[in-house]
């Protein structure tokens, strides 16, 4: 999970989209702390946080050489007068990761609108941010650009090249990768299948098939993870007429995106003082709380693991069933080559009672798992089905109704060759109410001011968890 962070003039302004002529005056945050903003993300389970440096206003949070319109024309002087260093000096010291979002629609910038001179003044801002501010993780931008704005030409290719060029190790976002892509909404909701494979010649920047951002490819030629971005509170940016999602409805996006093979990246606005807001800290401390009760107890942890087949020797623990009771990613059960059945019985001391499956692939030997299913013995010694699933990727969370049972039964009906299972949980979430659906997202869009156009090419035949 990553922390998102916007905060710009339409913080003081009470806005969700600035034309670019506020007075950066208005930018006078009297108590910022980017030390509270990184233990707030710690505290909650977040090892990332990613600053909007620049929003669509054209405004700069940091002392960029290029305009005048950034934070050296502000009277603010509390901290460094500079926010992207107040934040990357708390992270280095809080173990948290960095990333930077630079918006390419810029509505304060005269250059707006002349491709090459706009290319050089944004290749010239993302040099400053990825050489001034030591490492950085993360790159996040988009393709957005309002209805009616200027005809407006971006050079990707030559932004991807300079960010790995400066930064080999961050990763780059965008609607179409090349590194991370976007899910398709901003409802913080991925699709029941999701494929971290992907094909980046059938994707565009700005003109994505949200279907297809959504799903992936089992047939990719692309390893493009999906990214999940949200809003904790109605708008993107803080509005003191504004209240958080509870815990309970955070919680119900983790399972539909960290739960389906996709990064939650939760935007936390900070205030007009420059501060989390304590009703937003007050969720996130009861979201990881409820998250800790849940997941801190597997009760698989005290069963014994069976599996249909085993590779190599018997002796040989290096693919032994038991494998999938341990932590990470890098020990897992491997069922002998050339089989057809792939199952694994969980057999218990006692009768357990459990709600939720957690399933994850060792995914440096790819991603493997197209469809599965969780069977249970009933009280007439027969299998029933629990729950089933598609792609199963890092992590695989499904909830459904409680069942009692002392035997269960995981089989892989389907894979894209011999499944590999890291890990197994089986959990009881007495917090979330089966069923609840996540309302989908209305407010304002960071990704653009129009919704993308989908092709028909592709069909989902998703269904909600």
């Amino acid at each position: 999970m990553a922390l998102f962070l916007h905060f710009g003039t339409n913080t003081f302004t009470d806005s969700e989209w600035g034309t670019g002529h506020a007075n950066p005056k208005v930018f006078n945050p009297t108590a910022l702390n980017a030390t509270q903003w990184v233990n707030v993300a710690k505290n909650s389970g977040f090892s990332r946080v990613i600053l909007t440096t620049k929003h669509h206003d054209g405004f700069c949070l940091w002392p960029s050489e290029y305009t005048d319109y950034s934070v050296k024309s502000s009277p603010w002087k509390n901290g460094t007068g500079d926010v992207v260093k107040d934040l990357a000096d708390a992270a280095r010291i809080g173990g948290v990761q960095l990333g930077l979002y630079l918006s390419p629609w810029d509505r304060h910038e005269p250059f707006y609108g002349k491709t090459l001179e706009y290319n050089e003044y944004y290749l010239g801002q993302m040099t400053e941010l990825l050489t001034r501010y030591g490492e950085i993780t993360e790159v996040w931008l988009d393709g957005a650009k309002g209805e009616g704005e200027k005809d407006m030409e971006y050079f990707f290719d030559d932004w991807f090249s300079l960010i790995h060029q400066l930064q080999p190790g961050a990763v780059i976002f965008s609607d179409a990768g090349p590194d991370v892509r976007w899910v398709g909404d901003e409802a913080g909701v991925a699709g029941t299948t999701c494929w971290s494979l992907f094909n980046q010649s059938d994707a565009k920047i700005g003109d994505t098939d949200r279907v297809y951002s959504g799903e992936g490819d089992p047939f990719g030629h692309d390893w493009v993870p999906a990214e999940c971005d949200v809003s904790i509170r109605p708008g993107w940016f803080w509005h003191p007429s504004e209240v958080p999602k509870s815990a309970i409805t955070l919680l119900d996006l983790y399972y539909k995106s960290v739960g389906r093979n996709c990064l939650l990246l939760l935007n936390v606005p900070p205030n007009s003082s420059g501060l989390i807001s304590q009703e937003d800290i007050q969720v996130l401390q009861e979201f990881s709380e409820i998250r800790s009760s849940i997941f801190s107890h597997n009760l698989a942890k005290g069963a014994s693991i069976l599996a249909s087949s085993t590779r190599g020797n018997p002796n040989d623990s290096r693919y032994s069933p038991h494998n999938v009771l341990e932590d990470g990613i890098y020990s897992y059960w491997a069922p002998d080559e050339a089989q057809s059945d792939w199952m694994l019985y969980i057999n218990f001391q006692e009768v357990i009672t459990f709600n939720v499956l957690l399933l994850q692939e060792p995914i440096q030997m790819g991603q493997r798992i197209i469809q599965f299913h969780l069977d249970f013995l009933n009280e007439d010694g027969e299998w029933e089905v629990v729950t089933s699933g598609t792609t199963v990727g890092y992590k695989r969370l499904l909830l459904f109704s409680s069942v009692k049972t002392s035997h269960l039964r995981a089989v892989v009906d389907k894979s894209r060759a011999d499944p590999l299972i890291s890990y197994l949980g089986i959990y009881m979430d007495p917090f979330s109410i089966f069923g609840h659906v996540s309302k989908l997202w209305s407010g304002p869009r960071v990704n653009g001011s129009e919704l993308l156009q989908q092709t028909t090419g592709r069909n989902s035949n998703s269904s909600d968890m």
